[in-house]
């Protein structure tokens, strides 16, 4: 089959984790054997990170009337000098430009991708401009058809993981002064008041009290979260168990050093934190919010909880804490899925993603 000429689009300047999809997708496309480009606003950070990859990148100023104006001459200039087969938009602003190009270009397929948990305002970039939608999890996918979005214009595609190489020995105990006896529940997340953080303090609390070589490890920042939580740990009098690391950038070696992962998510699109905690042979506990039941496998790999069940969430940390043999089997059965199944594997995404490309461009081709 011949390649297909893909043009992604996006209006964050930001690099977060919709960001790093973009950047991992198109890894993953190139490397099975597509043309993949990029259009960002100039001040973008996916601007020379792509560029640095190889990736030709465009740039054009989104928002406001004139910008939009603007940008759909020049994005339909782009699309048609490009020949592209499948436009993918990824923010509203981006959208409403490229997607308003892409049928005055005659873009034979016109993709948005909805990353977010969240609410949808205006259906406009989910029905009139794009021919087709993907999600990141069968959550949001459910949540748009139940908006009014056609069930049969829309997919999900699971953001990859890429994998880093075993840690062969975590630096986390030493660097708290722990002990291999010692028991650590870890939590990696950015600090925002959605994520549950003092939901698992709560939760953990009582727990604490009876096991003395019991810890809690949070990894992330994001203020007044990180600000509010240090003084909730300072109230408590557990500054000496439950320890705030901040931003790291060694997030797998941490994770070598937690016994199991925990983060009690108000809110989560998919949760990809999640499939690393189980790459890294840990049993993971979750709350039973958006995407997150798709990440693991209740049970199996993990534990789900309701939300906002204290009771359930200690309940589950007790098990898993009081329990070796079983950390151990979860953690086992959540590596196979994610190293020998390959589930939220990038070539599995490229596949998946391909397929779909195809399928919807021989529907429009009809």
């Amino acid at each position: 089959m011949e390649p297909l000429r893909i043009l992604h689009t996006e209006a964050a300047v930001a690099f977060g984790g919709q960001e790093h999809r973009i950047f991992k997708e198109m890894h993953a496309m190139r490397a099975r054997g597509h043309h993949v480009e990029a259009l960002c606003q100039p001040q973008a950070q996916l601007v020379p990170r792509l560029r640095e990859a190889g990736f030709t990148v465009h740039t054009v100023p989104m928002g406001g009337l004139v910008r939009y104006l603007r940008g759909v001459v020049t994005v339909r200039r782009i699309l048609v000098e490009g020949r592209y087969d499948v436009v993918n938009t990824h923010s509203r602003i981006d959208t409403l430009i490229a997607g308003t190009a892409g049928r005055l270009a005659g873009t034979p397929l016109i993709v948005r991708t909805r990353h977010l948990a969240s609410k949808v305002g205006s259906l406009l970039s989910y029905t009139w401009l794009p021919h087709r939608v993907t999600t990141v999890s069968e959550y949001v996918r459910r949540y748009l058809i139940s908006r009014g979005v056609p069930a049969e214009h829309t997919a999900t595609l699971y953001s990859p993981v890429v994998l880093p190489p075993p840690v062969e020995h975590s630096t986390l105990r030493g660097e708290l002064g722990l002990s291999e006896d010692d028991i650590v529940v870890g939590c990696v997340a950015v600090m925002r008041a959605a994520k549950g953080h003092k939901n698992l303090i709560d939760a953990i609390r009582p727990l604490m009290a009876t096991r003395p070589n019991l810890h809690m490890v949070f990894v992330g920042s994001g203020s007044p979260t990180f600000e509010n939580t240090q003084a909730y740990i300072q109230q408590l009098g557990l500054q000496q168990r439950i320890h705030l690391m901040g931003t790291r950038r060694d997030v797998p070696n941490l994770l070598a050093g937690f016994d199991l992962f925990a983060l009690a998510t108000e809110q989560e699109a998919s949760g990809t934190v999640f499939v690393e905690a189980e790459a890294a042979g840990l049993p993971v506990i979750g709350t039973d919010v958006g995407g997150v039941s798709e990440m693991m496998r209740d049970g199996e790999t993990g534990i789900l909880v309701p939300l906002h069940d204290e009771r359930a969430l200690r309940g589950a940390l007790e098990r898993l804490i009081d329990d070796p043999d079983l950390r151990h089997r979860m953690g086992e059965a959540g590596r196979r899925m994610v190293w020998e199944e390959g589930v939220f594997s990038p070539a599995r995404l490229a596949e998946n993603t391909e397929a779909i490309y195809r399928k919807w461009l021989a529907e429009r081709r009809g």
